[in-house]
């Protein structure tokens, strides 16, 4: 079942994080955007990442980014890059929303942002929208057209264009080795185990780079805008925050971390945050091998893929409960962060010891 009720729709502007849509409609107009009245302004959920807003104009629908408030606009939150990225994406791979503006002076709103046209459609987060089912079919074919979705992005001929710029060459495993490895000792906290295992046997287990492209960095079903009138099809892709030139096998690694089965402990549930769980969806063995098969690509180590995927899940929470930690946000969801960082280790502990 599906029609206009399951599309996805801004909510409330959250306490402490609203936006002068003044501003916002004056620099668009002063850029050459032709605008009609005063917009309704809702917010997307999240949080822990850039701030998402629906700009609805009678005449335009428009979703504006930023990053959160207190932070810089440059490394994780660079509204530059991640516009500049869609922007060359945009002739060449379709799903990419149309970019209208990028902001860099910080006075309009507090902070840079860029606005873009809204993708109208489903998108499948934890739980499918109220109103919406999938058969086992239909869920099967939507993971089939998922990761067509994400071969035609790794197969993106980059050469003159500026993407060319994103990447910096070979060595892409072992610099996301070594980055996440860097990242994870500067979180420590007291009720984290240190990982310094894990973090070994990832070095040691380290595979050459099998292919160069465009990676997403943040594949998951929740990022995909599906059609409303077939919600097998993927019409839009969206976050292209971590978007670079990389090795597709280490997406596809980080794509099985976030991946919870019907049949995963209680702990996979809880975290879960999109609705993979559902009959007729792939088991992260079929999306592996579905993802091989029409790529042609050879693993011969598929566990240090996935086992890296974990790891650097492990990192993100972490990341982000170091500042729960330290009273940087008091945000009450992230106070049990701890406890799936350490589930995450656990679970690539547990895919080490089965390779040896």
């Amino acid at each position: 079942m599906t029609g206009t009720s399951v599309l996805d729709r801004g909510g409330a502007v959250r306490e402490g994080e609203t936006l002068d849509a003044v501003a916002v409609s004056d620099w668009l107009q002063a850029q050459g955007v032709a605008l009609e009245g005063a917009p309704e302004v809702t917010q997307f959920s999240g949080g822990a990442s850039n701030w998402t807003y629906r700009l609805q104009y009678p005449n335009r629908d428009l979703i504006l980014r930023r990053p959160p408030a207190g932070t810089k606009a440059k490394g994780a939150h660079d509204m530059g890059r991640e516009f500049t990225v869609q922007s060359a994406l945009k002739p060449v791979y379709p799903y990419v929303p149309a970019m209208v503006g990028f902001c860099q002076d910080e006075a309009v709103i507090g902070s840079e942002f860029y606005v873009m046209d809204r993708i109208a459609g489903i998108i499948p987060r934890k739980n499918l929208p109220r109103g919406m089912t999938l058969t086992p079919a239909q869920a099967r074919r939507l993971c089939e057209n998922m990761l067509d979705r994400l071969i035609d992005l790794h197969r993106v001929d980059v050469s003159g264009t500026p993407l060319e710029k994103l990447g910096k060459g070979s060595g892409y495993v072992q610099r996301q080795i070594d980055g996440w490895c860097a990242r994870w000792d500067k979180v420590p906290t007291w009720n984290v185990l240190k990982f310094r295992d894990v973090q070994q046997w990832l070095k040691a287990n380290m595979p050459a780079d099998v292919a160069n492209g465009v990676i997403h960095n943040d594949w998951r079903l929740d990022n995909l805008v599906l059609s409303p009138d077939d919600p097998t099809q993927v019409i839009g892709v969206l976050d292209w925050e971590m978007a670079t030139l990389g090795d597709p096998l280490m997406e596809l690694g980080c794509i099985t971390a976030y991946w919870n089965e019907a049949g995963d402990d209680r702990i996979a549930q809880f975290m879960r945050r999109q609705p993979t769980h559902l009959p007729g969806m792939f088991s992260r063995r079929e999306v592996v091998d579905y993802y091989l098969g029409k790529t042609g690509l050879k693993c011969d180590n598929w566990t240090f893929y996935e086992v890296y995927g974990l790891f650097r899940l492990a990192v993100i929470i972490q990341q982000i409960y170091y500042r729960y930690h330290h009273r940087q946000t008091t945000n009450p969801a992230f106070r049990h962060f701890w406890v799936m960082a350490n589930y995450l280790g656990l679970r690539a502990r547990r895919l080490m010891r089965s390779a040896r």
